[in-house]
């Protein structure tokens, strides 16, 4: 099973590049608000140098100390105001870009092809779209901010203590390097690392859904120590990548905080000795002191929100992956002069060198009902999706009409052919809302004579608020069946003019899908339709009967004519009647 992609840096860089832009304006204003409050912020350390001159100089007075105290008040005030403006803004810009994020991402996992989907299984898009969502939301929130307003504190400390004396202030970069380095080192190896992190946990939320959601099957085929060795081999791989991280940070830590501990102490002790040789005054000593104290709150913001950065940007690189998938499909097409369906010469495979259809033709006409038969793993579904457009051949052609199916947009495939298998989902909602979803804006007419159609309207009607009534997780809830008939209700509103139905009635009794196949038969009129079954009843009624095997076609034509013919499919209606009990 492979992964859906991560996008480089390169890619990642791009894309918040264009979200920055986008909120260029209100990012300014957000960043010039605190600008000023971090102006405001480095008065009061002025302050208390000018005060220790006039103190030393012996010409401190009460006036200069209500003035002075006044400055202080009215910075902090002005300090307090600026930062509160500012912090509301960035708030408000960062919930504005993440929206945006959230609903960009999701317009991107529903554009996915659904072969890459399924290539990719549950857990990766799953992990995607919990952990590094939830990740993303922090680092956009808070993390982001925080490190902006952090980077502009420190560049306006530094710029003060050059005003203030450029001579002291040389002292304060003696924690450069060992800040600089020991970052660069940490960048190099922690990003891969926080990459690796997220990687785990896709690996083991799919690994924990998969066995939930088959949980049953687990249980029958006795799977349940083999399922138990994975989870506990994803966790393992987990805890790996978490304790990898965490010692990159226990190592990159100690040594930032102890660099602010140096430029401290190397600056007051530099700055004494200048006040001894005359060359600056114990004010500016004192004032650029502070602004070493000072400076080391922003800059270990800086650091310690440049972790969470990380982990934002291996989110975000998978976040974006989902959108370098995209759909392959062209955005326009013309538009097909018929509605015959063929397959030419076909040939595909799942992994390379294994084909599961081998050479396979085959002409479906406008009207016909044709039934697709054939012992498990012989190719039928596989026929199904290849005639639905979801997959493309290896070698040869699906058609309607003369345009190949893989070569449709979405919406035009959909408005020829619709696939519906046994699987299904009830989605959070309505039961209006349910079946709108294959056609939004659906009269209700329409929508009562759609689960008519499919035998529902009945029990439908007795849901305790009728069409309006919750259902999914958080609702009422329906029987397999019943999802089934929705699903099929969803069919027959979306209204396409083929229709290929894998196992589409399975999880029906016999007689519940025999009689909903009959009261169907009157909106499948005049449509094509393709049913791949192994309830043969649907191939006894069809106009046509195609039998795989190995990936080819073995026997075509009529019921009549392949039980007289005496070959496969006649050993398949016989074995079949002998078995299943019948109605007619």
């Amino acid at each position: 099973m492979s992964s859906l992609p991560i996008a480089d840096f390169p890619t990642v860089r791009v894309y918040a590049k264009r979200l920055l832009n986008e909120h260029r304006r209100r990012f300014i204003r957000m960043l010039s608000l605190y600008a000023v409050a971090a102006v405001m912020g480095l008065v009061p350390a002025w302050v208390i140098g000018e005060i220790t001159n006039f103190a030393t100089d012996g010409t401190l007075n009460s006036s200069r100390i209500v003035i002075y105290v006044s400055i202080l008040l009215g910075s902090s005030l002005c300090y307090a105001l600026f930062s509160f403006l500012a912090r509301r803004r960035s708030y408000v810009l960062g919930e504005t870009i993440f929206a945006q994020l959230r609903e960009e991402f999701l317009a991107s996992v529903l554009e996915l092809p659904l072969i890459e989907v399924e290539r990719a299984g549950t857990g990766d898009l799953l992990s995607r779209t919990t952990n590094d969502i939830e990740a993303l939301s922090r680092t956009v929130r808070f993390a982001l901010p925080e490190w902006l307003v952090a980077l502009i504190q420190t560049l306006l400390t530094f710029i003060a203590m050059l005003i203030i004396s450029p001579l002291a202030s040389v002292a304060s970069l003696v924690s450069v390097p060992f800040i600089v380095f020991s970052t660069r080192y940490y960048l190099r190896y922690a990003t891969p690392g926080y990459r690796r992190e997220r990687m785990s946990y896709a690996s083991m939320s799919g690994t924990v859904s998969e066995t939930t959601e088959g949980a049953r099957t687990v249980d029958a085929h006795q799977l349940g120590q083999r399922q138990a060795t994975r989870i506990e081999g994803n966790i393992r791989e987990s805890f790996y990548s978490e304790m990898y991280t965490l010692l990159m940070r226990m190592v990159w830590f100690p040594i930032v905080e102890s660099s602010f501990a140096l430029s401290v102490a190397v600056t007051l002790g530099w700055s004494g000795w200048l006040v001894l040789q005359h060359s600056i005054t114990i004010g500016a000593a004192t004032t650029v002191t502070l602004y070493v104290v000072q400076i080391n709150d922003p800059i270990d913001r800086i650091i310690s929100w440049l972790d969470e950065l990380q982990m934002g940007q291996s989110s975000l690189a998978r976040l974006v992956g989902v959108s370098v998938v995209g759909d392959t499909r062209p955005r326009s097409s013309r538009a097909p002069s018929s509605e015959v369906l063929t397959m030419r010469n076909v040939h595909y495979a799942y992994r390379s060198g294994h084909d599961v259809l081998k050479g396979l033709s085959l002409t479906v006409q406008p009207g016909e009902r044709l039934a697709i038969v054939g012992p498990s793993g012989a190719g039928k579904s596989t026929i199904g999706r290849l005639l639905a457009g979801i997959d493309a051949p290896r070698i040869g052609s699906v058609r309607v009409g003369e345009v190949e199916l893989s070569q449709m947009p979405l919406t035009m495939l959909r408005q020829h052919v619709a696939l519906v298998t046994q699987e299904h989902h009830i989605f959070i909602g309505s039961v209006r809302e349910n079946l709108a979803l294959a056609k939004p804006n659906a009269p209700e007419a329409n929508i009562i004579a759609a689960l008519e159609a499919v035998d529902a309207l009945e029990w439908v009607e007795q849901l305790p608020e009728g069409l309006a009534t919750e259902l999914g997780t958080t609702g009422h809830q329906v029987t397999p069946a019943q999802a089934q008939q929705l699903a099929l209700a969803r069919l027959v509103l979306a209204d396409p003019h083929t229709l290929v139905l894998d196992e589409a009635t399975a999880l029906l009794d016999p007689h519940a899908a025999r009689h909903l196949e009959g009261s169907m038969a009157a909106v499948l009129e005049g449509r094509t339709v393709i049913a791949i079954a192994h309830r043969l009843y649907t191939a006894h009624d069809a106009d046509r009967v195609c039998v795989i095997n190995d990936g080819r076609i073995s026997e075509l034509g009529t019921h009549n004519e392949l039980v007289a013919l005496n070959g496969e499919y006649a050993s398949l209606w016989r074995s079949w009647r002998n078995e299943v009990p019948h109605d007619s």
